[in-house]
């Protein structure tokens, strides 16, 4: 497995470009186009959010009942969400625009938005849009990089991966991109990601592949606790590379799994430490659970706990709030038993030992605490089962951003 330069273009017949239609932003960039010169395999998860944006039902119906996809359109800034039969027509007439653009079938187009809820699309501008993404897609490195900076809303920095692996005695390519930075929270963020593959896979295994790899990548991620209504992970696979078609559970599909863990996981540690306002990624590890659920249930408590996050942000060592929010997750376990750690690029410190505070420097802790990635381990000696979330320090920009968004 090898990380190598590019995104969504990495892989072989994946094409990219970005324009700029005036949807809300001005004088940047706001449509992305992805293109794959032949037809794709989809999978695809979508917001569990029960007000769904009219972009995630179109896509959870191509990704459902079309043979094939071969073009994402997305534009950023308005979310399509909350825009009833309107919203849904406009998914139609955006699909319908690049089909005859692109000469490929209206269910072979899926549709991708971000940013404010309850406002209608341009839909003339996202046409034209459209339009001139078409012209001007690339196979090139820098087509995909400029595709991941026109999906950026309060984003602060694109954010993109390919990876290299060997299958079936062929060197496959998987590359992604994503864009998220509030309204982000486990279950899925206010997030998009698209995520390219010149794999030759079924339908039915990328399909499963991507559901089980959600649960400990995107799932474990939260910036602010709010579920988005937009949430989607598409996955596109045309099987350019020309490996052995993998139809079976066997070593290949297990190599696949590893690369999407790899792409997976990297886009959440950025969406997380890209957090509106934040000045840290805060992971949390939890080791010797009982349960997987147990695992997963106490580091989503300590990531999402706002006194904490606030404590990270002071560089304080306050092992007292992760505690308590251990605590009150529902999960049972013996808290005169827990270690805890805090670890960073500046070293690792143990701040709490069999419950109790262990013999440590405030000063060790706070340089600790200063860097731009910190981790929280506890070791609860429950049992054998870890989990690792994703989430980072609240700050007062994340209030100042906030306040104003829809200006």
């Amino acid at each position: 497995m090898k990380m190598i330069e590019g995104g969504v273009t990495a892989a072989k017949g994946f094409e990219a470009a970005a324009a700029e239609a005036n949807i809300k932003y001005k004088n940047r960039t706001d449509m992305a186009m992805i293109y794959s010169q032949v037809p794709c395999k989809a999978a695809g998860t979508f917001t569990t959010n029960v007000v769904k944006a009219a972009p995630v039902k179109w896509d959870q119906k191509i990704v459902k009942e079309s043979a094939y996809a071969q073009a994402v359109i997305i534009n950023s800034g308005i979310a399509n969400a909350c825009t009833g039969a309107e919203g849904m027509d406009y998914c139609r007439q955006t699909a319908e625009g690049a089909a005859k653009i692109l000469d490929i079938p209206e269910e072979a187009v899926l549709v991708a938005s971000t940013g404010v809820i309850g406002m209608q699309l341009p839909i003339d501008r996202i046409k034209a849009g459209a339009k001139a993404l078409a012209k001007i897609k690339k196979a090139t490195i820098e087509a995909g990089h400029e595709a991941a900076q026109a999906i950026m809303t309060t984003d602060t920095v694109p954010k993109e991966i390919a990876v290299t692996f060997e299958m079936g005695g062929k060197t496959v390519t998987m590359g992604g991109m994503c864009k998220g930075s509030g309204m982000i929270h486990p279950n899925m963020c206010t997030m998009l990601s698209f995520i390219t593959t010149d794999a030759d896979i079924s339908k039915e295994l990328l399909q499963e592949a991507l559901s089980e790899d959600i649960k400990d990548t995107y799932n474990m991620v939260s910036v602010d606790g709010d579920t988005s209504t937009n949430d989607t992970v598409l996955l596109l696979a045309n099987g350019m590379a020309g490996n052995t078609p993998v139809t079976e559970k066997n070593e290949d599909y297990e190599t696949f799994k590893k690369a999407l863990n790899m792409v997976n996981t990297y886009l959440c540690r950025k969406i997380a430490g890209d957090g509106e306002g934040a000045t840290a990624l805060f992971e949390v590890k939890i080791l010797g659970a009982k349960t997987k659920a147990d695992a997963v249930t106490l580091s989503k408590s300590v990531v999402t706990s706002n006194l904490t996050k606030a404590a990270i942000y002071g560089h304080d060592a306050n092992w007292g709030r992760i505690l308590c929010a251990m605590g009150y997750s529902g999960v049972v376990f013996d808290p005169e038993v827990v270690d805890l750690f805090f670890e960073s690029a500046a070293g690792k410190i143990q701040i709490m030992k069999d419950g109790v505070a262990a013999d440590y420097s405030e000063e060790e802790a706070t340089k600790i605490l200063s860097e731009p990635e910190v981790t929280a381990i506890a070791d609860v000696k429950m049992g054998d089962q870890t989990a690792t979330a994703w989430g980072c320090d609240l700050t007062y920009d994340y209030v100042k951003i906030n306040a104003d968004y829809r200006s």
